[in-house]
């Protein structure tokens, strides 16, 4: 138990932007992702409710890709060259482009509503936005993964020192 004790002592714990950045990621992830369903559901059952839970989620979702969008580039920033250059760079332009058609998406669905449009046209071109945002999201993410669990971006290995030994047992 001393052993175990000494090192959370040496253990320094500082939040850095990649961990903010995982801790954000999947807020906007979740809330898209619940949001086109919410669409999709609401498109074939015509209930208000679940066009309503689909705008809500897709406007939180849009200002939390924002953040997560901020985030992440504050994580990636200073790898300009390296193993994890490519993968980064395919990662932010995925990111950059979940960004706008998150923005885009949220700002058809608002002025659907603010005009009280209601066309199917309009219903569809949501939809298709929205499924497109849907898969701009499952793509950065599989990016994002990519990284970390083929690459390591953002991973710090905190082993044990075995070489000190502890008089007391």
């Amino acid at each position: 138990m001393r052993i175990i004790s000494s090192l959370h002592k040496k253990r320094k714990v500082m939040i850095s932007a990649t961990h903010i950045h995982a801790m954000v990621i999947h807020f906007p992830v979740a809330l898209i992702l619940a949001g086109f369903l919410s669409e999709l559901i609401s498109f074939f059952s015509k209930k208000e409710f679940f066009s309503k839970a689909a705008f809500y989620l897709l406007i939180l979702g849009a200002l939390g890709a924002v953040v997560a969008y901020i985030s992440g580039n504050a994580a990636g920033s200073g790898i300009e060259e390296g193993p994890l250059k490519n993968p980064l760079e395919l990662h932010e332009q995925a990111a950059t482009i979940t960004l706008w058609l998150a923005i885009i998406t949220a700002f058809f669905r608002a002025g659907m509503l603010y005009f009280k449009e209601s066309r199917k046209w309009a219903r569809i071109t949501g939809l298709v936005l929205f499924l497109a945002l849907s898969g701009a999201v499952a793509r950065t993410g599989y990016l994002g993964g990519q990284l970390v669990y083929n690459h390591g971006a953002g991973v710090q290995l905190a082993l044990p020192d075995f070489g000190e030994t502890s008089g007391e047992e």
